[in-house]
């Protein structure tokens, strides 16, 4: 026995002197799949020294296998952020609703909103008036107190450049209306071929006989021109051409955001039955028979209870004329253009006036005509000394005249 153990003896003093391999580590759990498009790479595995080792390649035992998948196709980013859909206005979003929609969202409202008290029958009464007012538009009103007499504009009437006969119509009345066929009748005796009837300061009227009498001095007789219809009456009234036109040749209205009731119902019937080109702004949309009453505070309603119909069943109300050539001119400057033109005439308005430049006949005569206009302009003290007003709208329509004049006369040339 001692002698087997000294025969151990030096085995047992190696083994102590050499290191031991610490135990091989235990193999991690599987990782969750990775997407399908992306295949995990394999972990390192770390030597016995804590150095890291080359990673353990795909298959080897104790490591989960990667699983290829096909390559998912790129999504294209889009090249800025997508902005987002503009939110509908509020009459859109009710229009499209249905009625039962429409009942089932107003009892909603009536129950959760947080404020009972403005869901009063009051509240509601005020917003279902202003909701009508909103939808629907010159169909009603509500005004202050109608002035009794108000201010009559004048007519004004003038041939431009000796070729075309201009009206302005001012206010729709019976003695207007007789200086209009008296001015009219001037521009037949001088044979001018066209005329170009402004509207523009004509004041809302529905006195639609009077309308129909200035439109028969330029259509032909027989010719129907509009009808007011009425939903509770059991006949329309309609208005025909009952004599021949005092006036043959082109005629272009003028007209504005301000030209409503008998003032657009010429333009459109003009239009329509004598192909007369109006020129200008849309107009109000009041092509309607109006009745008005009395409220207890003192405002009146103005409600629409007859339409307007021209030939063709077509209408003009609520949403007015549309002009065939469109000018918009700002407010201001229209109202300027518009008193110039009543004091001075329109030719100014209308066509440049050639300034006085120097010649050789000034210098010998040894005046500067430049200088003794712009002395002369100076002394005068008015809108002359300053940037010259013209009237586009005006302007357009005598355009309009010489290229249809223009046209005309090339067409009878031809055989």
């Amino acid at each position: 026995m001692k002698r087997f153990l000294l025969c151990l003896w030096p085995v047992c003093a190696v083994m102590a002197q050499t290191p031991q391999a610490p135990p091989a580590p235990q193999a991690a759990p599987p990782a969750p799949a990775a997407p399908a498009a992306t295949v995990a790479p394999a972990k390192p595995v770390p030597a016995p020294n804590g150095t890291p080792a080359a990673p353990v390649p795909a298959g080897t035992p104790g490591t989960p296998a990667a699983t290829a998948t096909p390559a998912a196709s790129p999504t294209p980013t889009p090249a800025g952020p997508v902005a987002k859909p503009k939110p509908l206005p509020p009459e859109a979003v009710v229009e499209a609703l249905s009625d039962a929609d429409t009942r089932q969202a107003l009892d909603l409202i009536r129950a959760n909103y947080l404020n009972a008290g403005a869901l009063s029958e009051d509240a509601l009464n005020r917003a279902t008036l202003q909701g009508l007012l909103e939808r629907l538009g010159p169909g009603i009103a509500i005004e202050g107190e109608v002035v009794s007499n108000p201010a009559e504009e004048p007519l004004r009437a003038e041939i431009l450049d000796d070729r075309v006969g201009y009206v302005r119509l001012g206010s729709l009345s019976k003695d207007r209306l007789a200086e209009f066929e008296a001015a009219l009748g001037n521009f037949v005796e001088k044979k001018i071929g066209a005329v170009i009837l402004d509207l523009r300061s004509t004041p809302a009227n529905n006195d639609f006989a009077l309308a129909a009498d200035l439109i028969r001095k330029f259509t032909p007789k027989g010719k129907m021109l509009f009808a007011v219809r009425r939903p509770n009456a059991k006949q329309e009234q309609i208005f025909t051409s009952s004599a021949d036109p005092a006036f043959h040749g082109v005629v272009v209205t003028v007209v504005n955001r301000n030209t409503a009731g008998a003032g657009e119902v010429i333009a459109a019937v003009l239009r329509v039955v004598c192909n007369a080109l109006v020129v200008g702004e849309p107009t109000a949309g009041e092509a309607a028979e109006f009745s008005t009453a009395s409220l207890r505070g003192g405002r009146l309603l103005r409600v629409a209870v007859g339409e307007v119909k021209l030939p063709g069943e077509l209408n003009i109300f609520p949403k007015g004329l549309k002009p065939d050539v469109t000018v918009e001119v700002s407010p201001q400057r229209e109202a300027q253009a518009l008193r110039l033109g009543l004091e001075r005439g329109v030719s100014g308005l209308v066509f440049e006036r050639e300034r006085a430049r120097r010649n050789e006949a000034a210098l010998v005569a040894g005046i500067d005509p430049e200088l003794d206009e712009a002395l002369a302009a100076q002394k005068r003290g008015d809108e002359r000394n300053a940037r010259p007003v013209s009237d586009p709208a005006l302007q357009r329509a005598v355009d309009l005249v010489t290229t249809i004049t223009i046209f005309s006369r090339e067409q009878a040339k031809r055989p």
